[in-house]
């Protein structure tokens, strides 16, 4: 690793399995192949990495090759799937590891052991001030390491925002497109990083729901949000799943007719709060519903 990584996260089990990815996303799954032996899972942080994924890649490429390992499986964003190959491998969760959907890369490669077969996976990305690298290995010897708390970035004290209330019913809906135009659905639970819904009932999509049945000539737009964190283009990609997902979930669970509702996404491009704070860029990160169609006249 550079000189400028430092190991956040280290985790290991000495008996343990791990599905090495071989290929990229097809036919609805990535193509894995299982190993068996001890699991280590680590994350290097590199402190202000100017490099692009290549330049972080490329010199680790270049040792597992000189210490034997053969190649399974060397691609980038688009190459390796995108999102779905994104959600298909094992990431440790945020914020020790950092994936950018729109700017990523992905190696895996095995070797023949003195005591079996060996593993190695690498999943590299960035922020717009550091590099991330994830390293999954089976059955390699990997020492001990004591890891010490990452540094907590210094929390700059902002104003806080009006928070509106969660929209319960269909007159909250109605008011609210009446007044802004859009309405946030701020009762959505997402998994960090996540594009599917969690399970559950919420006021918000019942109430939508009952203004769309009261209202039988509007049309709507979900509109996706994110904070931030990450590229544009992988940003407006999980908007869109997200929006998308929360549109599944008005036809399948509350009977919203599938022509009266759409979906997209915008990325960070439409903040409400400055993504300054924890607070703040929890707020940019949601699901808005606007009016695209009304009754003629």
């Amino acid at each position: 690793m550079p000189g400028t990584a430092t190991l956040i996260a280290d985790q290991s089990e000495p008996v343990g399995s791990y599905d090495l990815p071989t290929g990229p996303w097809a036919d609805g799954k990535v193509p894995t192949q299982g190993f068996e032996g001890g699991v280590t899972r680590r994350v290097w942080r590199i402190e202000g990495a100017p490099q692009t994924t290549l330049q972080i890649l490329g010199p680790l490429r270049d040792e597992l090759v000189a210490q034997g390992f053969r190649i399974l499986l060397d691609c980038d964003t688009d190459a390796c799937g995108g999102f779905d190959f994104r959600f298909g491998t094992q990431v440790l969760p945020e914020p020790d590891m950092h994936v950018d959907l729109g700017n990523f890369r992905f190696l895996s490669a095995e070797r023949d052991g003195k005591e079996g077969p060996e593993a190695v996976s690498l999943f590299v990305s960035r922020s717009a001030v550091h590099g991330f690298v994830q390293m999954i290995s089976v059955g390699v010897a990997v020492p001990v390491v004591e890891v010490e708390p990452a540094p907590v970035a210094p929390v700059v004290a902002a104003t806080a925002p009006v928070v509106a209330a969660v929209p319960k019913t269909a007159a909250d809906i109605g008011a609210g497109l009446g007044r802004t135009g859009s309405v946030a659905l701020d009762d959505l639970v997402f998994a960090s990083g996540a594009a599917q819904l969690d399970a559950g009932d919420y006021a918000s999509l019942a109430a939508l729901a009952d203004w769309l049945s009261a209202n039988p000539g509007y049309k709507v737009m979900l509109v996706g949000h994110t904070d931030v964190s990450g590229g544009l283009s992988g940003n407006v990609a999980l908007s869109k799943a997200r929006a998308a997902s929360v549109r599944d979930r008005l036809i399948q669970s509350y009977g919203v007719a599938a022509d009266r509702v759409q979906a997209d996404g915008v990325g960070y491009l439409a903040p409400r709060a400055p993504n300054v704070t924890p607070e703040d860029r929890a707020r940019n990160r949601r699901v808005e519903v606007m009016i695209i169609a009304s009754p003629p006249g």
